[in-house]
């Protein structure tokens, strides 16, 4: 990042954690990186592009932070349901990821972030640790072994991809819904006697 573009960066993600994306404004943001309003469409075409690329670089510090927290030693069911909760429980206190729940916001940051790679970046990135985990637990007798690695895979991705229809589940239920399926998702693949 250019220097101006990363105090664009940095201005804008202070405001939009401290004050929202609604409350928030291009000049406000433009003041507070010492630019004019000009010189900031050099970097951005508007608030919401700018608003989105702090939110994926919040989002990808949040699962970073998930991932490294895990303990592989975990039975899989606390496992994958300790971090889907801690995941809601994070958006839900970072103002900035909070906005994911903002329906007028929602289409259009939800159409944005998917069409940038959104959870198939970080799909992506951790699918080979994934795999190698699935592989531990089959090899300990933790999960099923006649279900195939890959399908077991998406499976996990599943619990996150979910995500993507909280409007028709309804966000007032998203949440429990969310460790409800994570946790029925684990407790089937957990099911050794099958």
């Amino acid at each position: 990042m250019t220097d101006k573009k990363a105090e664009i960066f940095c201005s804008g993600r202070e405001l939009f954690y401290s004050k929202g994306f609604k409350d928030t404004n291009i000049s406000d943001i433009a003041k507070r990186a010492g630019i004019g309003v000009g010189t900031f469409y050099n970097y951005y075409s508007s608030k919401e592009e700018l608003f989105l690329e702090i939110f994926i670089k919040e989002n990808e510090a949040l699962k970073k932070r998930l991932v490294e927290a895990l303990d592989l030693n975990d039975d899989p069911v606390a496992m994958v349901t300790k971090m889907v909760a801690q995941n809601l429980s994070e958006m839900d206190s970072n103002l900035i990821l909070k906005e994911w729940y903002n329906k007028e916001l929602f289409d259009k940051l939800e159409r944005q972030y998917y069409k940038k790679g959104g959870i198939r970046g970080f799909d992506e990135v951790t699918h080979g640790g994934r795999i190698d985990l699935i592989r531990k637990w089959k090899a300990e007798g933790k999960i099923r072994t006649d279900i195939d690695d890959e399908m077991i895979n998406a499976l996990f991705s599943s619990i996150f991809y979910i995500d993507i229809h909280k409007t028709e589940i309804g966000i007032r239920f998203f949440p429990q819904i969310m460790q409800y399926i994570a946790e029925f998702v684990m407790k089937g693949l957990t099911d050794c006697e099958k």
